[in-house]
């Protein structure tokens, strides 16, 4: 097993046992949309690999989670495939974007800030498997748990790259801003149940 004790500790919260509920009735829909935020895992990395081409640190790191988000995009689409699950066009959970309004325009900021969002996304999704895996079968059970240990790494990557970053300044403050929100974000009601919403409203 791998230990989240780290990442249970930085996130502010639990994903509230309601989301866990309605994931487990829309276990389709739950596997697109996980589709979906693998694609955009990788986008993200590469978005970053092509604006920041001078730290070879994160360039490598950015390829290695790049290749791995695409691999368990690869690993969904199987799975949903072999149980008949089409793939339609969704849109997102407003998750992602409300996450990303308080990054700053101006470097480094900006990159410190995108690096942050990263790390908390990483780390929710992290947890989420965690939570997730006891309640699904066997397939879905192993598939979920198997992806714990790339997901804390790719965490710890996105933290360790904003420390790096900011050259020695202390990012505690900007860290505070975007958990608060993760918070407000997970437990706060959505009207749409997607892998990174809250609880559906009216359930």
């Amino acid at each position: 097993m791998v230990d989240l004790s780290e990442i249970h500790s930085f996130l502010w919260c639990e994903t509230p046992d309601t989301w866990i509920e309605q994931a487990l009735q829309q276990q389709d829909l739950m596997l697109i949309d996980h589709a979906n935020c693998e694609k955009k895992a990788a986008g993200t990395a590469m978005n970053l690999m092509y604006r920041y081409v001078d730290d070879f640190e994160l360039l490598n790191k950015m390829s290695r989670l790049a290749r791995e988000e695409l691999r368990h995009f690869e690993q969904v689409i199987a799975i949903m495939e072999s149980r008949g699950i089409a793939y339609p066009q969704i849109q997102a959970s407003r998750y992602a974007a409300e996450l990303r309004k308080p990054i700053r325009t101006h470097e480094p900021g900006r990159l410190i800030d995108t690096l942050i969002v990263g790390a908390i996304i990483e780390a929710r999704s992290c947890e989420r498997f965690n939570k997730l895996a006891p309640f699904l079968d066997e397939e879905l059970k192993k598939f979920y748990f198997s992806l714990l240990k790339s997901e804390a790494r790719h965490y710890q990557d996105y933290l360790g790259l904003a420390k790096k970053a900011a050259a020695g300044e202390p990012i505690d403050e900007r860290v505070d801003i975007f958990l608060a929100l993760d918070k407000e974000l997970v437990e706060s009601g959505d009207s749409e149940f997607r892998f990174h919403s809250g609880p559906l409203t009216g359930e």
